[in-house]
Parts: structure tokens; sequence; C-alpha cells
């Protein structure tokens, strides 16, 4: 079994022999910028690995599903920061900043059709397969994505939703992307539906870690300034739960607190505060802690030696050690 560096040099290395050769540049050159920033490359990852779980031989039937499940994810990133009006990612600028929001767009399209194009190249039986997954995959991840915009101008939103919403946005990409995978290597059809529901049980899981790192973490070991969420007024699981469980008193001191944009140091202490008040940051941990067991429980189910699992959770291991 390749080690975990090695299939990431084999990413890396499909990237490049497969850049888009094609005209107009202009259509495609933001494309390679985006695809350059780099990024940890977790969801092409999680297909070779799948691959290998069941399969040390055909990672090349792994190549395809991979830059397919990259090509589509950063697709979804260079329309994201549109609907966002982001300027940076990575440290540099969007594609739309940085060239324009019509040429964003369009090279988000190629990006999209492009990713099916990958996935023509399969045999005719594991095409079959997968392209009914990364299909209903990109149309939940869509519908994560408008559930999030919506949620913005919505005030009644449960942290159910929440749920629902981060599960299409987030979850159910990583999952598919190691249920492909699986296929690819010949896994049987239910032990592939075992590593899809680990998938996204550990990607709900990140997301809450994410929310609670964001308040409660520590900044430099988590990447970036902490309270920003609380800043933006972001609807994430901490926000939605208090907003769930206060009391009329301390639900209007969070929601003065919310139209406070003139204080933002100040803000964060507040709300932060108030988030230990209501116990928030435990039942944020619970709901982690549940949907990793429930993971863990669907991983048991697939029936191979730990060497196999081992890369799968040394890459659930990386992503975990961010802590608080």
């Amino acid at each position: 079994m390749r080690s975990l560096n090695d299939l990431q040099q084999h990413i890396e290395q499909w990237l490049t022999e497969n850049k888009l050769q094609r005209h107009p540049i202009s259509l495609y050159e933001p494309i390679h910028y985006l695809l350059a920033l780099g990024g940890k490359r977790i969801r092409p990852l999680l297909v070779a690995v799948g691959c290998e779980m069941f399969a040390n031989d055909q990672l090349a039937l792994a190549r395809p599903i991979a830059l397919a499940v990259e090509y589509f994810h950063n697709f979804s990133l260079m329309h994201d920061d549109i609907m966002d009006n982001a300027h940076q990612r990575r440290g540099k600028a969007t594609v739309h900043t940085r060239y324009n929001l019509n040429t964003a767009i369009l090279s988000g399209d190629a990006m999209l059709v492009h990713s099916y194009r990958f996935l023509e190249t399969l045999p005719s039986q594991l095409l079959l397969q997968v392209l009914p997954i990364f299909t209903q995959t990109a149309i939940e991840v869509c519908e994560g994505q408008q559930w999030d915009m919506q949620f913005e101008q919505q005030n009644n939103v449960s942290t159910e939703q929440y749920i629902d919403m981060i599960t299409g946005k987030t979850a159910v990409l990583l999952a598919a992307a190691l249920q492909m995978g699986a296929l690819a290597g010949g896994a049987s059809f239910a032990d592939s539906q075992h590593l899809y529901e680990f998938g996204k049980q550990i990607g709900i899981a990140f997301q809450l870690q994410d929310d609670i790192l964001d308040t409660f973490g520590d900044a430099e070991r988590f990447g970036k300034k902490i309270g920003g969420d609380i800043i933006q007024n972001k609807k994430t699981f901490l926000l939605l739960q208090a907003l769930q469980v206060a009391e009329e008193s301390k639900r209007q001191e969070l929601e003065q607190w919310l139209q406070n944009h003139q204080q933002p140091n100040e803000k964060i202490v507040a709300v932060t505060q108030i988030y230990r008040q209501l116990n928030v940051l435990e039942a944020a941990e619970a709901a982690l802690q549940q949907h990793h067991a429930q993971a863990f429980e669907h991983l048991d189910q697939i029936k191979l030696p730990d060497s196999n699992k081992a890369n799968l959770l040394a890459v659930v291991q990386q992503l975990e050690q961010r802590s608080h």
C-alpha cells in the first residue's frame, strides 16, 4: 500500500499531466490559476485512499475520478467566492477579483463540464456506477449552497436544518470521493455505501469542529483569526444553538450584539461569554462526537484488515490535529 505522501504526489502529477491545453487562453488561465493555489487536495486524496483500501493495483482507475472531484470542488469555490464577494482565497486574489466577474462565471462553468469529461474516460461498467453518485452529489452541493445563502436572510434556522445544510455543502463531496474511489478499487456496493456514510459523518464532524475552533480555538494552530464567525454574524451551530436555548432576556442580549458592527473585539468577547453561559460549546462538542461515532460504526462494518484502513485513519487524524 502506498504512503499518503506518495498518493499526494500522484495527485499533483495527475493535475500537471492533465492541465487543460485549450483555447481561448482567457477561459483556461483562471482555471490554472485557481488550481495552482494548491490546498490540501483532501477530496482527490480520499478518492485514492478509498481505491487503495480495496486494491493496490487499480490506482489508474482512480485518476479520472480524482481529477473530476478536484475540478468540481474548485468550480464550486470559484462560484462561492463570487456569491460571497470574497477577495482572497488562500492568501491570493480570488478569480473574479484578479480577472473579472464574467470570466470567473464562465471559467467555473468550464471546470464543471470538464469534470464530467474526466469521468468519460472510465471503463463503461465503472462509469455506470460512478456517474449517478457524482451527479447526485453535484446537485446536493448546489442545494447546500442555496440553503446557506437562504439562511443568511432567515431568522428561525434550527440546528437540525444547519446540519442538513452542511451535509450538502461540505460532507457529501467527501463521502462521494471515498465511495467512488472504493468502487474503482473493486469494493462491493455495500462496502462502498458504508464508506460513503463514514465520509458524510466525518464531514459533518469536521464542519462542527471548524465552528468550534473559530470561537474557542487557538489562533496559531487554527490558522486564522479567532472570532471571525461572530463578527460576521455567521449562522454556525454555536449561534443557532444559543438562539435556540436562550431565555428571552439572554436572547435579547445576544441579538443586540448581533446588531453591533462598531465594536468587533468587544463583540467577540461578549458573544463568547454568552455561549459559555448557555453551554453552547458542550452542545457542539456532543454533536461532533455523535457524528464521529456514527462514522466509525460504518467503518467497522467494512471487513478489511486494519492495515488497509491505515491511510484513511491518517487523513482523519491530520484533519483532527487542529485542536482547541
